[in-house]
């Protein structure tokens, strides 16, 4: 069993937008810092957007600024990540991270040196990015 799951990935043209969903069915994700990770082969994993739990603050690596969005709603329990004007280069398996890392730097929570250090994992969510 997964401790948190991701959906909304799927085959899309250039250009077009999709949203990905992160919930938990075991716990509350608003007491949690939420990440974004991406596996693409051939590029080195990298945190794609991150939100620290204290504050609120969220961070987008550089290929996602002015892109993608992160966003929650509380009542649903679930974290969202909107993705607008898709590039081929987007393409990859996303993954949603969650723990409750004390900072609210969320730069720092989109490093991979937290790569070992969340404890909830979704099974993966894969974007293709296409024409």
């Amino acid at each position: 069993q997964l401790e948190v799951v991701e959906s909304g990935g799927d085959l899309v043209q250039p250009g077009g937008s999709l949203r990905l969903a992160c919930t938990a069915p075991g716990f509350l994700l608003d007491d949690y810092a939420i990440a974004w990770f991406r596996r693409s082969p051939g590029k080195e994993r990298e945190g794609v957007a991150c939100m620290a739990n204290h504050d609120g603050s969220t961070y987008y690596h550089v290929s996602a600024q002015g892109r993608f969005t992160l966003s929650s709603n509380i009542g649903k329990n679930t974290v969202y990540l909107q993705m607008n004007n898709l590039k081929p280069e987007d393409t990859g398996d996303y993954y949603c991270a969650a723990d409750s890392f004390p900072t609210s730097d969320a730069q720092d929570l989109c490093q991979l040196h937290h790569w070992d250090g969340y404890n909830y994992w979704g099974q993966g969510t894969h974007v293709t990015v296409s024409s």
